[in-house]
Parts: structure tokens; C-alpha cells; sequence
């Protein structure tokens, strides 16, 4: 039988799983053997660029943790899995990690908790194609002021005319 002290620092990990997979907008499981340890340290700046973050787990502590909260991703935890996410921009984290793994081959996206859902590879792919939040808030803005603009226009050759008179 394990230790107490073992199995309460275990708990204690598993709690900190539970925790952030509880607290974050999105997740996304990968796998990161070949990484060397600068690209994972660049791939760890250019997450915390958008607010996101990743750790390494063991599977098994990860499996327990996704379990009590009666989350299934048992056959993605195959291998070395890290776990990235975002308490924020739920898009974020998929972009990033997307974009890395086209620069580098080693990693790949395993699976994803999106809002709550879950997302496989291809729909991670998908994900990771929409514009940031920022993008989106940017055209809304952009179009916004082009109604605006539009307006304006109109109300001055309105405004011409009725002098023309």
C-alpha cells in the first residue's frame, strides 16, 4: 500500500488539475515529445503572450482529476500529454499551440475542452483558424465606423442638396 504522504501529495496535485481544468475557458491536451527545451520555453513565452499557460502532469494524475470531474479524455491521455489552457480568451491557446506545431512537427494537439465541449483534432484545427478576440473586436469596430461614416456622407449630400434649393 502507498504512503500516506505520498498519496496526499498526489491528492494535492490532483486538486490543482481539478482546479485549473475548472476555472479555465478552454483546455487542449498535446503531446510534446521532441520538443527541445528552448521551444518549450518559447512555446511557454508566446502562450503567456495571451494569457494562457501549459503544465506537464503524469497521465495518470491527469485521468483521476478528469474522472471526478466526469470528464472523458482517458484515450487522449496516451503518452506524454501536457495541458494547456486559458482562463480567458477560450481561442487563444488553440491558436497558439496550432501555430507552433505547424513551425515545429513534434508537438501535436490531442484534444479540447472548448466552453465546456469537447473538440477533437479537426475541430481544434477549425478553432484555430477564427480570428483572435482582439481581431473579432477590431472588424466589429471597423464596421461600426463604416456605418458611421456611411451616415455622415449621407447627411452632407443631404445637407448640399437642401442648400442647392
Amino acid at each position: 500500500m502507498a504512503n500516506a504522504k505520498i498519496l496526499e501529495q498526489k491528492q494535492v496535485v490532483i486538486d490543482e488539475i481539478k482546479d485549473t481544468v475548472s476555472n479555465a475557458s478552454t483546455i487542449v491536451l498535446f503531446d510534446y515529445r521532441g520538443l527541445t527545451d528552448a521551444e518549450s520555453k518559447e512555446l511557454r513565452r508566446a502562450l503567456k503572450e495571451t494569457g494562457s499557460d501549459y503544465k506537464v502532469y503524469k497521465n495518470t494524475l491527469m485521468a483521476r482529476a478528469f474522472h471526478d470531474l466526469n470528464i472523458d479524455l482517458t484515450e487522449s491521455l496516451e503518452g506524454p500529454s501536457a495541458l494547456a489552457f486559458s482562463h480567458q480568451d477560450a481561442i487563444a491557446p488553440i491558436k497558439v499551440l496550432s501555430d507552433f506545431a505547424n513551425e515545429h512537427p513534434a508537438l501535436m494537439l490531442k484534444v479540447g475542452i472548448v466552453d465546456g465541449e469537447k473538440s477533437n483534432q479537426e475541430q481544434l484545427t477549425k478553432l484555430a483558424k477564427l480570428p483572435s478576440r482582439d481581431g473579432l473586436l477590431t472588424m466589429l469596430a471597423g464596421g461600426m465606423m463604416q456605418i458611421a461614416r456611411d451616415l455622415s456622407i449621407c447627411l452632407d449630400l443631404y445637407a448640399k442638396q437642401k442648400e442647392g434649393e
